[in-house]
Parts: C-alpha cells; sequence; structure tokens
C-alpha cells in the first residue's frame, strides 16, 4: 500500500499544474484509477500554487507537493506523470513511499481520483463531481470555481445520489455549506477535512475560488452506483466556470473516465 508521495517539478512552464498529468494503475490495469492534472490532484485549481494543509493532501514550501492517501494495491502499482505542455521540464522530483504485506484483505477497495471540468457548466443542470458504478466510499472533492460575472457563486445545493436512487439521499443548503464554511467564507483558510485555500479577487468577474471537503470520518457508502452533483448558483442561474478532483475507494473494476480534456481546454 501506497502511503505517501512527494513531487516537485523544476520547469519554466507557468501552466505546469494543469499542462502535468498524473496517473495511477493498479494491478495490471488498462484504464488508470487516477487521472488528473498534477496541481489539481493536489488542490491546488487554476494552475496555481498556493499554501495549505489538510490531512490527505499538505503544499510544502516551495511547491513540494505531498499526498498521504492510503493507495492499496494487489501484484503491481504503475504511476506516470506526463508533460502535455509545450516546454520540457528540466527535472522531476519525487518520493513514492509505500508497505508490503504478505498480502491484502480480500475485497479490499482500491484509490480513485478523477478530474472533470465545465466552462461552464451545462444549463438547468447540476454540475458533475463524481459518477461511479460498483462497491466502494466516496470521500470527497476538490473544486475550483472561475468567476464569470460579478456576485457570489457558492448559493449551489449539493446533491448526491446512492446506488441508483432518483431523490438524493443528502441534499445540502448550499455550496459554501457542502464545503464547511458559513456566509461566503471571508478569509481563505485550510482545516484537516474542509477549507477554502484559495480566493482572489473575491466577488468580482474573473475571481478564482479553491475549497475541498474530505469525507475521512465520514465517508459516503455505495453498493452499486454512486452519482456525486452541485448546482452551480441558486438552481443552476450561474455560468461559471467549475473544475474539479472527486476522491472515492472502490472494488475493481471501475468505469473507465471520460477523455481528459486537451491542455489548451484546461
Amino acid at each position: 500500500a501506497i502511503t505517501h508521495i512527494w513531487m516537485t517539478a523544476w520547469t519554466k512552464d507557468p501552466l505546469h499544474p494543469k499542462n502535468f498529468v498524473l496517473r495511477m494503475y493498479w494491478d495490471g490495469e488498462e484504464t488508470p484509477s487516477v487521472e488528473s492534472p498534477l496541481g489539481d490532484f493536489f488542490g491546488l485549481g487554476h494552475g496555481r500554487h498556493y499554501q495549505y494543509a489538510c490531512l490527505p493532501i499538505q503544499i510544502g514550501t516551495n511547491r513540494g507537493l505531498n499526498c498521504f492517501w492510503r493507495m492499496p494495491y494487489g501484484n503491481g502499482a504503475r504511476i506516470t506523470v506526463t508533460n502535455e505542455g509545450p516546454i520540457a521540464c528540466r527535472a522531476f522530483y519525487y518520493y513514492v513511499d509505500y508497505q508490503e504485506y504478505p498480502s491484502l484483505p480480500e475485497g479490499t477497495a482500491r484509490f480513485h481520483a478523477q478530474y472533470r471540468q465545465a466552462y461552464p457548466p451545462a444549463p438547468g443542470e447540476n454540475y458533475v463531481i463524481l459518477e461511479a458504478a460498483g462497491r466502494g466510499h466516496y470521500v470527497g472533492c476538490n473544486l475550483s470555481i472561475h468567476n464569470r460575472a460579478d456576485g457570489w457563486w457558492g448559493e449551489g445545493d449539493d446533491m448526491i445520489y446512492v446506488d441508483g436512487e432518483e431523490t438524493p439521499s443528502l441534499h445540502g443548503t448550499g455550496s459554501e455549506d457542502y464545503f464547511c464554511g458559513a456566509w461566503s467564507y471571508g478569509k481563505p483558510f485550510s482545516n484537516a477535512y474542509f477549507g477554502c485555500p484559495l480566493i482572489e479577487g473575491g466577488h468580482k468577474q474573473n475571481a478564482l475560488w479553491n475549497v475541498y471537503r474530505y469525507h475521512l470520518e465520514d465517508p459516503i457508502p455505495f453498493r452499486k452506483s454512486i452519482r456525486v452533483t452541485i448546482e452551480h448558483g441558486h438552481a443552476n442561474n450561474r455560468d461559471d466556470d467549475f473544475s474539479s478532483v472527486a476522491y472515492w475507494y472502490q472494488t475493481e473494476p471501475h468505469v473507465p473516465f471520460p477523455p481528459l480534456p486537451a491542455p489548451a481546454d484546461r
């Protein structure tokens, strides 16, 4: 089981957090269980570097990327980083720390992470953070928002559907409520399980935000499937740009991910 990953890049590409893509494959699978731009996987939205710390992810000065998600595997693990940007990377450094065991308990779920984006989300439809099929548990997400217009983006309700239900088991009262803040947050902050580490531009047009919520003490289990969604504005009345990474554990096989957007589109 992988227990810790540290990475950093020496590059002149200012957008390398979006242009570098992290993928992870367990036990010889052909499609990745983890696929995300490098920065977004570590909770750094919009291709930016900023300092914050929570339990599963911690950003060390200067540009040190750390994650402590536990990642079990059976007969093999493969981690790749692909530079899809226009500038060659001078050097890429990493640690991957792991523990070895004689065997894993039968049915041990594998770690998954998936990047999604909608610039902007479809009119009248919730933004989809995660759709997965199988048995497992959802352990959270980070969400990055680019304000396309003045105003507060955070009135959208979270709605989480478990095992194919038509009415969500979890239906929240607002985006900042799901991400465990209140009243438009105020200043940036980061806590063990939730935070808002990036606020750039406040409630003005072209403002940049990032929030996270990790269900480590309160995972959301599913037996057949899960669909995690959130409104973009009150009743989907805003057209801001959303991008996210969802994290979950499930037994394999997983549903292959949608194609990752091209670097210029990210």
